[in-house]
């Protein structure tokens, strides 16, 4: 284990000790930083701890430093960016630890109990992630405006995600046949140029096109039956979202059966709200453990067709029960000739947080890892289908 810089070293009796302590540490505390990597946080984790612990000066009646920095004000910070900044700066049991204080301890109940907070905030994916991992702390009286924030976010993932995923499912170009319908996006550039050769303007070195042609898509039934298994713990609130969307999308897909799953340490079946993602993600609750074993055995369960069967387990691999019971499960569906893909993430990370070592166990069983978007993940379920 390296030793750490002094830099360093100071930066973290700053976040130990305070703001008031700025003065015994050279007045560096606060501005600690770095180059990069972790140092270059500090400053912000600063900000962030003094936003909520701060005001234990003023409940015990000591005045604000007249040396404090006007970026360590507490006023620049809104709850929802507080609360998006202590998820981004530090870890998950640290995480919850001061949410409980900022709710318990401090009283920043707005964002859980005040709906005209809500109503004045823009809804985004960030704000989601945090409403949903305080669901179980929100009053009655914010719920229809948590309900609008998770409409208003879904709405907007799906108009962007719809055509792509639609599209990947319901056809492919073929590359033989041609259509009488003039699609831009099935265009055939080098079919056009060879067809209309004979219009070809030597002098002024154009090609007049007079018949453009275009690929007639094929379209194709999809059998199959798909389980979206779906792991609810706190650090996956960005795939839930997008799981949610892309089962709204799927379950809407002619001929073609979905199953759609969530999990802690408990397996709940929400197959009969899969076509709504609103619904789907007012029911979920982040948090809790994780027994991603009891969860993969539930999905055989539901499948009557294993070599027609695809199981999609979005997780982190984070098992909280033996690793030896999961690797089993996923195991028992490879062998039955379900197809299996275990996702690190179904959002837009290219670099998810996860548990390596227990997803190299599950590849060596026989399952696919990898991290898509929802649209490559539509790419690669209408691979496994067309077989």
């Amino acid at each position: 284990m390296s030793e750490l810089s002094n830099e360093e070293a100071v930066a973290r009796w700053r976040l130990l000790l305070g703001r008031f302590a700025d003065r015994c540490l050279g007045g560096a505390g606060g501005q600690a930083g770095g180059q990069g990597g972790k140092q270059a946080n500090y400053g912000r984790m600063d900000r962030v701890l003094e936003y909520l612990y701060g005001r234990e000066y003023t409940r015990r009646g000591v005045r604000s430093d007249e040396e404090r920095g006007a970026d360590l004000s507490a006023s620049e910070l809104t709850i929802p960016e507080w609360l998006h900044d202590v998820r981004e700066l530090f870890p998950s049991d640290t995480v919850e630890i001061i949410e409980r204080h900022a709710l318990d301890r401090y009283g920043l109940t707005e964002l859980v109990s005040d709906p005209e907070v809500l109503a004045r905030i823009e809804p985004s994916e960030e704000l989601l992630k945090t409403l949903l991992a305080l669901k179980g702390r929100l009053h009655p009286n914010v719920l229809h405006e948590v309900r609008r924030i998770v409409r208003a976010v879904v709405d907007d993932l799906r108009r962007r995600l719809e055509s792509e995923v639609r599209q990947a499912f319901t056809g492919r170009l073929s590359q033989h046949r041609h259509s009488p319908l003039a699609v831009a996006a099935n265009f055939d550039a080098r079919g056009t140029v060879r067809a209309n050769l004979r219009n070809w303007d030597p002098e002024a070195m154009r090609l007049v096109v007079e018949r453009p042609l275009f690929f007639q898509r094929n379209t194709r039934r999809i059998p199959w039956e798909v389980v979206l298994v779906v792991d609810q713990s706190g650090s996956m609130a960005g795939s839930v979202i997008h799981s949610a969307v892309m089962a709204g999308i799927l379950a809407g897909l002619p001929s073609y059966r979905l199953r759609l799953v969530v999990f802690d340490t408990s397996v709940v079946d929400l197959t009969d709200v899969a076509a709504d993602p609103v619904e789907m993600l007012m029911s979920v609750q982040l948090g809790g453990g994780t027994d991603i074993a009891q969860a993969v055995t539930y999905a055989g369960q539901l499948i009557d067709n294993p070599a027609r069967s695809v199981v999609v387990l979005v997780t982190d691999f984070c098992e909280g029960g033996p690793a030896s019971a999961l690797v089993a499960a996923v195991r028992r569906l490879v062998e039955a000739r379900v197809t299996t893909i275990g996702l690190a993430s179904l959002d837009g990370s290219e670099h998810p947080a996860y548990d390596k070592q227990m997803a190299q166990r599950l590849a060596d069983a026989g399952m696919s890892i990898a991290a898509l978007t929802p649209g490559r993940l539509a790419e690669w379920l209408a691979e496994v289908t067309a077989r």
